[in-house]
């Protein structure tokens, strides 16, 4: 089974070796792990991949490869008990939902928090008031509540949640993906026309040698436009949470864009721009970038495309300590209007489709604060995106 799960991982293209492969058998043979399919994927990371850019298509292949299997041939595999707990997540109706109250602004959630937290001393489900799960409660996971904190556990997919308390981890987005779709080559295409521009210093030798034969042998001189790619372009991408929905598309979008732009940076944030954006999701905690060296750093001729959903909470962009994540000083609608007066040719990418846009709040807010400059990405929003970063 080992030898056709290393000719699957070089069949999805991940740069494995016989070398690496004989290290993951002797590492079996030693019994370095225990019988558990989440230890193999360690361990198989750990010895085939030496290079953290293919961690994620590693990912994809261990789990197109594994999909349906519940231990390896001769283990016996645990089923952790969260998982059959997730089986039994409490379904609210329309009714239901319609039925419960919002307990009224951020800063309140936040103040009966700590009431809570100072009072509560055992586990809840299924309740109202309690911090717990499958519950009504503004706190905890794995129920619904139209304004409230998650605190642990995945989420139940209400997107609901106004902050939410966990350690996060995101991924980077792979800029050597390849270009599956016409639509995204053809979108190649439209930056391509968008990114080249010169003067007339580049001589035509085919044209001149027509013009010359043309002209009874006196020469003349054809010039063409030098094709430099003089166009500077930094690209905020929004990561995590809604925008997992949106993985391959941006990651089409952003490999396109690494390939044509001779002059590209590129950092991350997560729903809205605060005062640090960060280059490496692995470190994001590490190493950050100050929002303010951003501002300072690149000059305003800089072609500022963000790429994100917009989905959130309309508190991440319009309150202090609106942040899902921490407690951000100052709200993200005064980070977006710094960047937008910094760099006037500026566009917002949205993978959202456009016909759910109106029942987004949190779009709402920030078309308003892009001036409208919001696209979707399809060929017609790319193509309406790179004519107004061309103006």
């Amino acid at each position: 089974m080992l030898i056709d799960f290393f000719l699957h991982l070089r069949s999805a293209r991940l740069p494995v070796s016989i070398k690496e492969y004989l290290m993951l058998l002797e590492a079996m043979q030693r019994k370095v792990i225990g019988p558990s399919l989440d230890d193999f994927y360690v361990l198989s990371r750990a010895s085939l991949i030496k290079d953290e850019r293919h961690f994620d298509k590693f990912d994809r292949a261990f789990g197109a490869y594994f999909k349906g299997l519940d231990a390896l041939p001769g283990f016996d595999l645990d089923l952790p008990l969260e998982w059959l707990k997730r089986q039994f997540q409490r379904e609210f109706t329309a009714e239901e939902k319609a039925a419960i109250e919002a307990m009224g602004g951020l800063d309140k959630l936040i103040e009966r928090l700590k009431e809570l937290l100072d009072e509560q001393k055992d586990r809840h489900e299924g309740g109202k008031k309690w911090i717990g799960t499958n519950g009504t409660s503004p706190f905890g996971n794995g129920g619904y509540n139209p304004e409230g904190i998650r605190i642990g556990g995945p989420s139940a997919g209400n997107r609901t949640a106004v902050k939410v308390w966990e350690q996060r981890a995101y991924r980077d987005y792979d800029d050597q993906v390849e270009l599956g779709t016409r639509n995204i080559k053809v979108a190649l295409r439209r930056l391509r026309k968008f990114a080249r521009e010169g003067a007339e210093t580049e001589l035509d030798l085919d044209d001149t040698i027509s013009a010359t034969a043309r002209n009874a042998g006196y020469l003349d001189i054809k010039l063409v436009p030098e094709r430099h790619n003089t166009i500077k372009v930094l690209m905020l991408l929004d990561v995590g949470g809604t925008m997992d929905e949106h993985i391959k598309r941006t990651e089409e979008l952003f490999s396109a864009a690494k390939t044509e732009f001779k002059h590209m940076e590129f950092y991350y944030f997560h729903n809205c721009v605060y005062d640090h954006v960060w280059k490496n999701n692995r470190r994001r905690h590490s190493e950050r970038h100050a929002t303010w060296d951003i501002l300072r750093k690149y000059n305003p001729d800089y072609r500022l495309i963000f790429v994100g959903d917009g989905t959130m909470s309309p508190y991440e962009i319009l309150q202090e300590g609106g942040s899902v994540e921490y407690n951000n000083e100052e709200a993200g609608a005064i980070w977006l209007r710094r960047l937008v007066e910094r760099f006037p040719k500026f566009a917002w990418l949205n993978p959202e489709p456009e016909g759910v846009w109106e029942y987004r709040q949190s779009i709402a807010l920030i078309r308003q604060l892009m001036n409208g400059r919001m696209y979707p990405v399809t060929l017609a929003g790319l193509e309406r995106a790179m004519r107004e970063l061309a103006k």
